[in-house]
C-alpha cells in the first residue's frame, strides 16, 4: 500500500512554526512561574476578547483523544495485581459458562456474553477496591447486559452455587437467576432494577440528589457514600439517559460516579460508525458541567506516547472513527499494523522494534486495571462536580475471532469448543480439555489466595451487590409532637387547619423530623396544601439546595411588606368583626379566629384594620 502522505487540511497548516513554538513556550513559563490559575485566567481573557474581535473559535468541550489522566497523575496500584488478574479470568470464565450451557440446554433461554467480557474490569476493580458493603455503603446500579459477570463473581464468592448458576434465566419454582437487576425477583441479591435501557443512569443521578437531600436536611448522614451507575454506550442514546444530566451538576452532586463502558457497539450495530461516540459523549457531559474523565488506552501505549514528538499518533487517532476501530479490534496485529500505523511513514519507525504479536496486546484504557483504577481513584476524591468516566473497551474482549469485535457479538449465545480452548489459553485458565468442552465451572479452594481475596473484597469493599440494610422499623408514633395530635384527636374532629398546625410541630421536632424523610413536606405535599395552608411550615422548612442563597423571591418581598403595612395599620386592640380578640399581628402571630398571617390576610382582618 501507499505511504505516501496525505495533503494536510488548511486549518491544520502552521504557516509560522516559530511563532506557535514562541506562543507554547510562553505559556509554559507562565505555567512554571505563576500556575495553572494564572493561566486559566489569561486564556479565559484572551478568549473573550477574541469572542469581541468575532473570531472564529474550536470547540472547547472535547480534549484530546488521550487518557484525560497523565502518568504523573496517576496514583500507585494498591492491590496484587496478577491475583487480581487471576481473579478476574475466572469470573469471566464462569460467566461465559453459564451463558453457553443455558443454550446448549435451549436455544430459547439467550443471554449475554460479550457485554460482561468488555465491562469485567470495570466491575472487578470497584469489587476490590472501591464498592462498600453495608447499610451505609456504597450504592450500585449495574449495566443490565453484565449480569452474568455480576453472578459469576458471587459464585466465586460463594454466594451463590453451581445449581443457581445452571438456573440462569429459569426462576420458576425458586433458585434461579433472573435475566437482569431485579429486586422483586432477588430481592436479597440486587439493590435496583437497571433494565430497560436508560433507567440506570437516569435512577442514579435521583438517587444521588436524593441522599444529598436526606443529608442537608440532617435526616442521614450519607457524606462518604457513592452512587456508581454502570452503563454502555449505546445506552446512552435513550432520552433517559441524558434527562438528568444538567440537574446533575447543578446540584453539584459529588457523590455520583458514572462509568460508561465505550465498546463502540449497540445491540445491532456500530453506536457511531462514521463519528466518534466517546468525543460525542465528552462534549454533552462537559458542557452541562460533569467532570469527564477519558480512560482510552492501556499502560501498554504510554512509551508510544512519549516518543511521539510530533504527535503523529494523536492525528491519526483523530482520523480513525469509530467503524474503524471496531475494525482493529476484531483483527489482529499484522493487519492493525498495515492499516493503521502504517499510513504515515513516521509511525512507521514508532512501531519499528514491536512485532505483530506486541501491537496485538496493545490493550484499550478498560482492560487495563491501572489505568480505571486511576480513573477510580481520582472520581472518588473529586469535589463539587458529578463524575463520568468514559472507558474505551472492545467489545466481546478475549472471545478471539469467534465474538471480540464483531458486529454479531451482542447476540453470541454458543462457542465451539475450540472457541472455548483459545479463550482459555487467552487468560491461562487451569481447566484441562474436557472441562473446558463441558463448560465446568471453576471455583478455587476455599483456602486459596484466590477464593480468600474475593472472599475479602465481598465484606469490606462491597462486592455483594445486594443491600445489606433491613428494611428501617417504623418510628414509635406514640411518642414526641405526634402523641399530642393522637390526644387532640380523640377529643374533637381534626380540621385542616390543626392538621397544619400538627405538622408544623412535627417539622420542629427533632425526634420526628430525624425519624423518616416523611415528616418534611416541602418537597413530599401537594403543590395544594404548600401553597395555602402548608405555607407557614414549608417557611420553617425551606428548600434544600446546594448553593447559597442569592435572591429572594417575589412571594418573600411581597409578604414582608404586607407584614410591614398590617403592623403599621392596625391597632393593638383592634377586634376581628367576628367578634374574637385579635393580638397585633408579626410574622408568626395569626388571627384567633381566621388562622390568617400578615401574609394570608382575611377579608374580614383587613376591614377591621382599616
Amino acid at each position: 500500500m501507499s505511504t505516501e502522505r496525505p495533503p494536510t487540511p488548511p486549518e491544520d497548516r502552521d504557516s509560522d512554526p516559530l511563532e506557535t513554538r514562541e506562543w507554547i513556550e510562553a505559556l509554559d513559563a507562565l505555567i512554571a512561574e505563576e500556575g495553572k490559575d494564572r493561566a486559566t485566567f489569561l486564556l479565559r481573557r484572551l478568549l473573550q476578547h477574541a469572542r469581541v474581535r468575532r473570531v472564529p473559535l474550536p470547540s472547547v468541550l472535547a480534549t484530546p483523544y488521550v487518557n484525560t489522566i497523565g502518568l504523573a497523575e496517576q496514583p500507585p496500584f494498591q492491590g496484587n495485581l496478577e491475583l487480581e488478574s487471576r481473579i478476574s479470568a475466572l469470573v469471566r470464565w464462569n460467566a461465559l459458562a453459564m451463558v453457553v450451557r443455558a443454550n446448549r440446554s435451549s436455544g430459547e433461554l439467550g443471554g449475554h456474553i460479550a457485554s460482561y467480557a468488555s465491562a469485567a474490569d470495570l466491575f472487578e476493580v470497584g469489587f476490590n477496591h472501591f464498592f462498600r458493603a453495608g447499610p451505609a455503603g456504597d450504592i450500585v446500579y449495574f449495566q443490565p447486559h453484565s449480569a452474568p459477570g455480576v453472578y459469576a463473581r458471587a459464585f466465586l464468592e460463594g454466594r451463590l452455587e453451581a445449581e443457581n448458576l445452571d438456573r440462569y434465566r429459569r426462576e420458576t419454582g425458586g433458585g434461579g437467576l433472573s435475566s437482569y437487576p431485579h429486586p422483586w425477583l432477588m430481592p436479597d441479591f440486587w439493590q435496583f432494577p437497571t433494565g430497560s435501557m436508560g433507567l440506570g443512569p437516569l435512577f442514579a443521578i435521583f438517587q444521588a440528589r436524593f441522599m444529598r437531600y436526606l443529608a442537608n436536611r440532617g435526616l442521614a448522614d450519607t457524606a462518604g457514600r457513592k452512587v456508581w451507575a454502570f452503563v454502555g454506550d449505546g445506552e446512552m442514546d435513550e432520552p433517559e439517559s441524558l434527562a438528568g444530566l444538567a440537574l446533575a451538576a447543578r446540584e453539584r452532586l459529588d457523590n455520583l460516579v458514572l462509568v460508561v463502558n465505550c465498546n463502540l457497539q449497540r445491540l445491532d450495530g456500530p453506536v457511531r460508525g462514521n463519528g466518534s461516540i466517546i468525543q460525542e459523549l465528552e462534549g454533552l457531559f462537559a458542557g452541562a458541567g460533569w467532570n469527564v474523565l477519558k480512560v482510552l488506552w492501556g499502560g501498554d501505549w504510554d512509551p508510544l506516547f512519549a516518543r511521539d514528538v510530533n504527535q503523529l499518533l494523536l492525528k491519526r487517532l483523530h482520523e480513525t472513527v469509530d467503524g474503524e476501530f471496531q475494525t482493529y479490534a476484531a483483527t489482529d496485529g499484522r493487519f492493525n499494523r498495515e492499516q493503521f500505523f502504517n499510513k504515515y511513514p513516521e509511525l512507521q519507525q514508532l512501531i519499528a522494534g514491536m512485532s505483530d504479536a506486541d501491537i496485538d496486546r496493545l490493550r484499550r484504557g478498560g482492560h487495563d486495571p491501572v489505568k480505571v483504577y486511576s480513573a477510580y481513584w481520582h472520581a472518588a476524591r473529586h469535589a463539587g462536580q458529578p463524575t463520568v468516566i468514559l472507558a474505551q473497551t472492545k467489545k466481546g474482549y478475549g472471545m478471539g475471532t469467534a465474538g471480540q469485535g464483531r458486529m454479531t457479538t451482542h447476540q453470541q449465545k454458543k462457542l465451539d469448543d475450540e472457541a472455548l480452548i483459545a479463550f482459555r489459553d487467552r487468560f491461562s485458565l487451569p481447566l484441562t480439555d474436557a472441562q473446558v468442552e463441558g463448560c465446568e465451572y471453576h471455583r478455587p479452594r476455599a483456602n486459596s489466595p484466590r477464593c480468600s481475596t474475593c472472599t475479602r473484597g465481598a465484606r469490606s469493599s462491597a462486592a455483594t451487590c445486594r443491600s445489606a440494610a433491613r428494611r428501617p422499623r417504623r418510628s414509635d408514633a406514640r411518642r414526641g409532637a405526634f402523641a399530642k395530635f393522637l390526644e387532640a384527636a380523640g377529643k374533637r374532629d381534626v380540621d385542616h387547619d390543626r392538621l397544619r398546625a400538627h405538622a408544623g410541630r412535627l417539622l420542629r421536632d427533632p425526634a420526628s423530623a430525624g425519624a423518616s424523610c416523611r415528616s418534611s413536606p416541602t418537597r413530599r405535599a401537594p403543590s395544594v396544601w404548600r401553597t395555602s395552608s402548608g405555607r407557614s411550615a414549608s417557611i420553617r422548612r425551606s428548600a434544600s439546595s446546594t448553593s447559597r442563597r442569592i435572591t429572594t423571591s417575589c412571594s418573600t418581598t411581597a409578604r414582608r411588606a404586607t407584614a410591614r403595612s398590617w403592623r403599621k395599620a392596625s391597632p393593638r386592640q383592634a377586634r376581628c368583626p367576628r367578634g374574637s380578640p385579635r393580638r397585633r399581628a408579626t410574622a408568626r402571630t395569626a388571627c384567633r379566629c381566621c388562622r390568617s398571617t400578615p401574609s394570608t390576610r382575611c377579608s374580614a382582618s383587613s376591614a377591621s384594620a382599616t
